[in-house]
């Protein structure tokens, strides 16, 4: 079945354009893999921003903060004013009130990305918020998106694509292989030294 010509043609056809969909893919997975593996190589100094921000004081008050709704106009509004990007985490609330009068409030959180995290402190009497940015650079921000670190769903189903593609290029090249019996002994040689010394290096690594 496998050596059968409308097999061998589909084979062919995915094996080149999967190749293709797949070249920066590859080239990307292989050149991070190297700043994730030797990370002394590529030191840099993180880039930290402080800043205040003034918000309006509805923003603020306990029926918006209680409600998803209001906590959305809030990280809208830090995003909008202080340029914060990344995946919000849920809003820690603390409040202390004293005869019906709030004495001391504030709200804390983090905005976190590739590469990338900003801390947000609000005070709810003043009302301020106190920000702090950090910029880790541009090979940290790599290293993350190979390992899907904050990154969002679109950039999960990404890799989760990418991986099926090479699963799908790695099959239909093994399909292409089969009725070329001197190229499949060869293929298979190497295969098996390939495979051996990975699973050597990872026996030795434990």
């Amino acid at each position: 079945m496998l050596r059968s010509k409308p097999v061998q043609q589909w084979s062919r056809t995915l094996h080149i354009y999967v190749s293709m969909s797949l070249l920066l893919v590859v080239l990307f997975f292989a050149i991070t893999g190297v700043t994730l593996n030797r990370p002394e190589w590529f030191v840099g100094e993180p880039q930290r921003i402080e800043s205040e921000l003034p918000l309006s004081p509805a923003l603020l008050t306990a029926d918006a903060l209680r409600h998803p709704s209001g906590e959305q106009a809030l990280l809208d509004a830090l995003r909008q004013q202080g340029g914060l990007k990344g995946l919000a985490s849920p809003l820690q609330i603390y409040t202390e009130v004293e005869d019906g009068e709030l004495v001391e409030g504030e709200v804390t959180l983090d905005f976190k990305g590739p590469g990338y995290d900003a801390s947000v402190y609000i005070d709810l009497l003043e009302p301020m918020a106190e920000v702090s940015v950090t910029d880790y650079g541009t090979v940290a921000w790599l290293n993350d998106l190979h390992k899907g670190r904050n990154t969002g769903a679109a950039w999960h189903w990404f890799i989760d694509l990418s991986a099926v593609l090479m699963v799908l290029f790695v099959l239909t090249g093994v399909v292409l292989l089969v009725p070329k019996k001197r190229t499949l002994r060869t293929a298979m040689a190497w295969t098996l030294v390939g495979s051996g010394a990975t699973v050597s290096l990872y026996l030795m690594s434990l």
